[in-house]
């Protein structure tokens, strides 16, 4: 959890552990809760902090975020739609750097519940001639929680884009992604080892992915949990040396920090279908070794 996100001025105090402020030109809804701490930009509806008492925080951000309106946030979990990749433009959908609203919010004994709504604009059907409704809800507490919602009358690939902190790439093994994977670097499929420790740069997509996968960090001497949902593929990806150098947005080093373990529908893309939305969604959290 970045310390500087407690230390902007408040907007507006939703509830006694949730405030809204801003950071660069976003606002920024920040979570000070007795179990866990927390941000949220309302621009993407991207979760940028999530940190359990008592724990080192589960999500990366880059030093170098710009916090500016329009530019994608370079960490945390970014909600890719309504497309994945270069499939479109911008990169990743429009969906994580469009501003969201804020819907409902409440907090409990146990943390806090966040719901934040996208509709369809001028702006958005210029990039994609279709109608739709999304809902994303966050949980920020012992688990951070996140499922995107989606309606309309459409088929979409997406990905929830998390980027796992570390405490180095060199000391990471991750297990259960699945048997077999696209890796998007050689162009080539392959049949899984039991662990994945990733070395240099690293695309591949799990197309057979199993419901919850396990990233070993020895340098924090933990396990980070990553329940996925309704997902038909995960990718793991990691830039390597040689791709941060040429990222704007990411130190020479910063790639050695996160991990990406993504929950995806690639393959088998989402449908949404009227008064059947279609749910994509994903929980993690960190126990000690």
């Amino acid at each position: 959890m970045n310390e500087n996100f407690l230390a902007l001025p408040v907007a507006e105090q939703l509830t006694p552990s949730v405030s809204l402020r801003r950071i660069g030109e976003l606002p920024l809804l920040v979570v000070d809760h007795p179990e866990v701490r927390g941000a949220v930009t309302l621009q993407g509806a991207q979760v940028v902090g999530w940190q359990p008492t008592g724990a080192e925080p589960g999500l990366w951000l880059s030093e170098k975020t710009e916090w500016t309106e329009g530019k994608a946030v370079r960490g945390g979990v970014p909600l890719c739609w309504p497309w994945f990749g270069p499939a479109g433009s911008p990169s990743h959908g429009f969906a994580r750097t469009t501003r969201w609203e804020l819907d409902a919010y409440e907090e409990s004994a146990d943390g806090v519940r966040l719901t934040l709504g996208l509709r369809d604009s001028e702006q958005t059907r210029a990039l994609w001639p279709h109608a739709f409704t999304l809902v994303a809800r966050i949980v920020l507490g012992a688990t951070c929680d996140i499922e995107l919602e989606a309606h309309g009358d459409y088929e979409t690939t997406a990905a929830l884009h998390t980027y796992l902190r570390i405490g180095d790439i060199g000391a990471v093994g991750i297990t259960d992604l699945g048997e077999r994977y696209t890796d998007n670097l050689l162009h080539a499929r392959g049949t899984a080892e039991k662990e994945l420790r990733p070395v240099g740069r690293v695309e591949r997509v799990y197309t057979e992915p199993v419901d919850v996968s396990l990233v070993q960090d020895e340098g924090l001497s933990r396990t980070i949990e990553v329940r996925h949902r309704n997902q038909s593929d995960v990718v793991v990806w990691n830039p390597g040396p040689e791709l941060s150098h040429t990222m704007a947005d990411l130190t020479d080093d910063g790639y050695r920090q996160f991990v990406c373990v993504e929950t995806a529908r690639l393959a088998r893309p989402l449908v949404s279908a009227p008064d059947n939305p279609a749910v994509l969604a994903v929980a993690l959290r960190t126990r000690a070794r």
